[in-house]
């Protein structure tokens, strides 16, 4: 991916210096909902399964939403971490695409804030660990990822690859798509409510259309020439490697359709590639897909 030398985005957050949490928590129950995903167990059900994460995050911390305060001490990104950089660069691409995007339909798109942190870090959704994963929180419109997650990618489920690590970024913007356009709230609403699970659940359509949008991005991607040859390959590598199939039969040694929150390794490549050859978001219509 001919990433370096892009556009930064200013739309970043350096949190891992500054000790994770700027504000407290109010006590007490009350769930918490985030939109997107022992610790390895965590990673697995929290980000891979899809299972909401508010529900893990509650019960580490039990905090609530209402007692959430925007952490005040991020630190400049440092001018020599690549790391950091890239993932500049690919949110600002991002921004350019779904600029574009909604500009062809006389709408003005917010972009989201990415925040980087290692560890754990306050979000409006509850406390924010690393073990998830990747994940979107609708409640601040922020992507969370610690770094330490490409690692993972790469050395525990064989995804290598910078085109892959932005696959992760453009599908955690996917979500973020959804809330602006209400797409998750319609097919909640058509397919049961969020929290469910099953091969033809509204958790596994909500995913697959953001491993579309994903897709959406890639094409215009490609289209600023700075696709190089291997990164698709990349990037339905590592949808193949999270597919709900593959990840459980790894897991337990069997598959159960009816816990699938993700889609197979099969229909997140397909979803991806659906989003990639066209480019277009009306191709992303999982509310009103007859086959997944």
């Amino acid at each position: 991916m001919l990433w370096r030398g892009g556009r930064r985005s200013t739309n970043v957050e350096d949190r891992r210096g500054s000790g994770g949490f700027g504000g407290g928590f109010g006590g007490g129950g009350g769930g918490i909902k985030v939109g997107g995903l022992g610790l390895v167990v965590i990673l697995l059900v929290g980000w891979f399964f899809g299972v909401d994460p508010s529900a893990l995050l509650s019960q580490i911390e039990g905090g609530s939403v209402g007692g959430y305060e925007q952490p005040a001490n991020t630190t400049p990104i440092p001018q020599d971490d690549e790391g950091a950089q890239f993932v500049q660069v690919v949110l600002a691409d991002t921004e350019d695409t779904w600029s574009e995007i909604f500009q062809q339909s006389n709408a003005t798109y917010q972009p989201p804030r990415l925040v980087l942190f290692t560890g754990r870090t306050a979000t409006a959704c509850g406390t924010g660990a690393a073990a998830m994963g990747p994940f979107y929180c609708p409640g601040d419109a922020k992507v969370y990822i610690d770094l330490s997650f490409y690692e993972e990618l790469k050395q525990r489920f064989q995804a290598p690859g910078d085109f892959a690590q932005a696959y992760v970024i453009a599908h955690e913007v996917g979500h973020h798509i959804q809330q602006l356009i209400g797409s998750t709230e319609d097919i909640e609403r058509a397919f049961g409510g969020g929290g469910q699970s099953g091969a033809d659940s509204a958790s596994v359509r909500i995913e697959l259309q953001a491993d579309c949008f994903a897709g959406v991005w890639a094409y215009h991607a490609n289209q600023r020439k700075i696709v190089e040859p291997g990164d698709v390959e990349e990037a339905l590598n590592a949808a193949t490697a999270i597919g709900d199939d593959k990840l459980q039969e790894q897991g337990q040694g069997y598959v159960v359709p009816d816990s699938f929150t993700h889609g197979t390794s099969a229909q997140r490549v397909r979803w991806f590639k659906r989003g990639m050859e066209s480019g277009d978001v009306n191709a992303c219509d999982t509310l009103t897909a007859k086959t997944l």
